[in-house]
């Protein structure tokens, strides 16, 4: 994954994608989905994050109709993971993997993530040898980059890390809200990241539309701050400018939302001080 350039730090989250029937999770908007995926593409944005279950498992073929029947795989990157929950034995590692190359039409993931990983999934994991397998399916080139996605305790974290140097990244839950946060201890989780000079993607930056729909008296706080800049902006931003992140997702549900995060992360600037002590005080208006 190459870093350090700021029109690439936006990443599709194909977790919420627009669905047909509000009953069902499963039935993709597909004619939807292609016009979002060729607004993001447009606008020099390119990094894809799927997962088995995801939109009740319609999320991978989705992706497959929406991208990568229609552009070249030199123009998108696309990552999956390998979902512990349905991994029984280590022999279920390397069916699961081929289902979902099938399953998204591609020859390689650029990046493999082992799932959610906390105490009791990591257990499941060693067990399974599932870093290992993740190993070789890089040495093989069968993905490019490896790392896992996280929900635990910095201790838990550290511990993985310890365990497996050889991951390049983690993907962890950060947006401001959750910052300081004393039960999900974002920043601590993070700080450990860094410590252990790994590379960090963001999920749930804008903590699943939370951060959208906040108190009218914080909504005027900052909309009088910069009257330009949507609620969402300003939870990208926060996340974008910390020091070693590579990727900020954003589970995107419509070509409004599409448009409003790509503007906000092309050539975005990062919060300034006062920017930071807004936020600050938001967090605190929001609790």
């Amino acid at each position: 994954m190459q870093s350090g350039d700021v029109n690439k730090k936006l990443g599709f989250g194909l977790m919420r994608l627009p669905i047909i029937d509000e009953r069902d999770r499963s039935t993709v908007d597909v004619d939807q989905l292609c016009d979002m995926v060729d607004l993001y593409l447009s606008r020099g944005f390119s990094y894809f994050d799927t997962a088995h279950r995801y939109n009740d498992f319609a999320s991978e073929p989705a992706i497959r109709k929406a991208l990568v029947e229609r552009y070249d795989r030199s123009a998108y990157r696309l990552a999956d993971k390998v979902t512990i929950n349905f991994i029984k034995s280590e022999a279920d590692l390397e069916p699961f993997f081929d289902k979902q190359l099938a399953a998204c039409g591609v020859d390689y993931f650029d990046n493999y993530l082992v799932h959610n990983m906390g105490s009791s999934k990591y257990a499941q994991a060693q067990e399974c040898r599932t870093f290992e397998f993740i190993s070789r399916l890089k040495d093989t080139g069968k993905v490019k980059h490896i790392g896992f996605s996280f929900h635990d305790s910095p201790e838990v974290l550290a511990g993985i890390l310890k365990d497996h140097p050889e991951v390049e990244y983690v993907q962890l839950q950060l947006n401001y809200l959750d910052w300081d946060d004393p039960v999900i201890r974002s920043r601590e989780c993070y700080e450990v990241a860094r410590a252990f000079d790994k590379r960090v993607l963001v999920m749930e930056p804008i903590k699943g539309g939370t951060l959208i729909n906040v108190p009218a008296d914080v909504k005027d706080m900052l909309l009088a701050a910069d009257q330009n800049a949507s609620l969402a902006s300003w939870a990208l931003r926060f996340v974008a400018g910390l020091d070693g992140v590579e990727m900020v997702l954003s589970g995107m549900s419509t070509l409004a939302q599409i448009d409003d995060n790509t503007t906000s992360m092309t050539d975005f600037d990062p919060l300034n001080e006062t920017e930071k002590s807004l936020l600050n005080k938001a967090v605190l208006m929001i609790r």
